[in-house]
């Protein structure tokens, strides 16, 4: 009995010494994370110092930050189907002005290293349920943070503030995922299952692809727990159950809303959910190409439909989707990371690449969620070559840095939008939303020229668009060119209006051409036939009282500018003319 407490005290002593020499091991490697988070951070703003003043361009034009006057009060903003994201953009929303666009911009870099930081979790606790060595591990871990990081694959989600969408509820759906992976057995606790679903609450409430995260936590429990084994789902139905039912019961309400929605859903008339699931199965090779070979990006491609599955090789697509996931399943007990890496990948393209169309058939930000799939896929490669942990190391570093050069050329073209546009025509010469933009851009920036003869090129792609026609008239206003400017806007009155334009919208621009070449006679008869269109259209009587101002009527300039402000108070054009006249007033006096 005394030699069993002697043997007894020394194990523990044995146990209790190992514990005491790896708590300093733990703190040094606790401590290398915190540098290389750190660096990874300089690293991050580095490669995406050009876009961080980038002005607001394509969907950042129509959110609320873009909008005079919208209310500074966060309920308004947190109504709709995106709340949480909609909270981060109030707290970096200025009232009152054109506010600086670099206070988004650093809040995107900053959640895109933090979606990084999480990544290095994510993949170490996959590689060590794969049994993969530990120190490779840590190796292979911060590899696919960095690739994360700085892929040139992920430019678009960083730079384009619009895709914060795709930046924060990532973060907050890895971040599910993570507290899913660390739990500390094989069933999840109360305490995780809690934390999984607010987690998973709050990604779907920044966007709704995010939906697919108990698919991927189904996909985890059958591969890892314990291993090719349906015993960890039944273990954990007690998570499964509230996630299920509340993906389903969000599943339906977003479909309910696509039910109507012109630019995503079953409601778009250019082509149905069959023909978008042809041209996704060619278009999904397009992003894994991508991710392998960054090169040839491009914000708006010009991918034709596959109307049916013989189309532009959508059966060759169809094809070798299914053979690679046969192969996978197949052989999914001897390279289990690539086979759980692609059909993660698949799940997680599954939102936007599958059966529910969305207008734009292509977008490169769409490969934000999927990209941990891709990086098991790379590391399960990786991890079979037979070379020392130095040259790996190296090898890794020198991919990385590569990527990041590419990344720093990739960001630099989203410094503005005529670099942006320039990009995607030179990609997409015949598509006209990047030719439209292109001259749009050229407007903005006041090269009227440019902007004219590049609207001429867009109408050769598509000439009965009615904004292309306007947008062209008051370019070559701009340009001095007034007799065709009233020509293109005559054109533009053929056309078909969009819903949300006034019928006198047309008119009244005619009138403004009129009014800066002197030709008032013509201006004001342009004026009357606007106020016939549409007497409460307000710019009708901004533009009739500054004819009468230029005319010296100051009395009757007056008089419409006060009429054009009860019909619109919040525009400030209106105002400043009245402070105008009203300065003049003074001034007579």
């Amino acid at each position: 009995m005394k030699g069993g407490r002697t043997k007894g005290a020394k194990n523990a002593a044995g146990r209790a010494a190992a514990v005491a020499a790896a708590q300093p091991a733990q703190g040094r490697r606790w401590l290398v994370f915190a540098l290389g988070a750190f660096v990874a951070l300089g690293l991050a703003f580095w490669a995406y110092q050009a876009s961080l003043d980038a002005p607001f361009v394509l969907d950042d034009l129509s959110m609320p930050y873009m909008q005079p006057n919208y209310p500074a009060a966060l309920g308004v903003w947190l109504r709709g189907l995106r709340p949480v994201l909609m909270f981060t953009y109030w707290l970096n929303y200025t009232p009152g002005g054109d506010a600086p666009t670099s206070p988004y911009h650093l809040w995107n870099v900053l959640l895109h290293w933090a979606d990084a930081v999480v990544m290095f979790f994510l993949v170490r606790r996959i590689l060590e349920w794969a049994k993969v060595e530990a120190r490779r591990s840590d190796i292979f871990a911060a590899f696919a943070a960095a690739v994360f990081l700085l892929h040139p694959l992920q430019t678009e989600s960083v730079a384009y503030i619009a895709s914060r969408s795709e930046v924060l509820s990532v973060l907050l759906f890895n971040c599910a995922f993570l507290a899913f992976l660390y739990r500390r057995n094989g069933a999840v606790s109360v305490g995780a299952a809690a934390a999984v679903l607010a987690l998973f609450a709050a990604a779907a409430l920044s966007k709704e692809h995010t939906a697919v995260l108990p698919a991927l936590l189904l996909l985890t429990d059958y591969y890892w727990n314990p291993g090719f084994s349906f015993a960890g789902i039944r273990r954990n139905w007690k998570l499964y159950a509230p996630l299920v039912l509340g993906g389903a019961a969000g599943g339906l309400y977003v479909l309910r809303v696509l039910r109507n929605n012109p630019t995503a859903g079953f409601a778009i008339k250019e082509f149905s959910w069959l023909q978008y699931f042809f041209t996704q199965c060619r278009v999904i090779w397009r992003y894994l190409f991508l991710f392998v070979v960054p090169v040839g990006q491009n914000l708006d491609p010009d991918v034709p439909v596959s109307r049916t599955v013989l189309d532009h090789g959508a059966i060759a697509g169809l094809a070798a989707l299914v053979a690679v996931s046969a192969a996978a399943w197949v052989y999914r007990k001897r390279f289990p990371l690539g086979s759980y890496g692609w059909f993660a990948t698949l799940l997680l393209l599954a939102p936007t690449s599958s059966l529910v169309p969305l207008r734009d058939v292509y977008a490169e930000r769409r490969m934000y969620l999927p990209f941990v799939g891709l990086l098991l896929i790379s590391i399960e490669l990786l991890r079979r070559w037979n070379t020392s942990t130095r040259t790996l190391g190296a090898v890794l570093g020198v991919i990385v840095a590569a990527q990041m050069g590419l990344t720093m050329r990739r960001d630099a073209v989203w410094a503005g939008p005529i670099p942006l546009w320039q990009d995607t025509v030179a990609g997409s010469p015949e598509k006209f939303r990047p030719n439209f933009q292109l001259a749009k851009a050229y407007f903005d920036a006041g090269a009227c020229g440019e902007a004219a003869r590049q609207y001429a090129r867009t109408f050769a792609i598509e000439p009965h668009d009615f904004r292309l026609l306007v947008d062209w008239g008051l370019a070559l206003d701009c340009a001095q060119q007034p007799d065709e400017a009233i020509a293109k806007l005559e054109l533009a009155k053929r056309e078909p209006r969009p819903d949300n334009v006034s019928p006198a919208y047309v008119d009244s621009q005619i009138a403004k051409v009129y009014g800066t070449a002197k030709r008032y006679p013509e201006a004001l008869a342009a004026l009357g036939a606007a106020e016939k269109e549409d007497p409460g259209y307000d710019m009708t009587y901004l533009y009739r009282g500054t004819v009468f101002y230029q005319q010296g009527d100051a009395a009757g300039a007056e008089a419409q500018f006060r009429r054009a402000a009860q019909l619109n108070p919040n525009n400030p054009a209106t105002q400043n003319a009245l402070a105008v006249v009203e300065r003049a007033r003074q001034g007579r006096r």
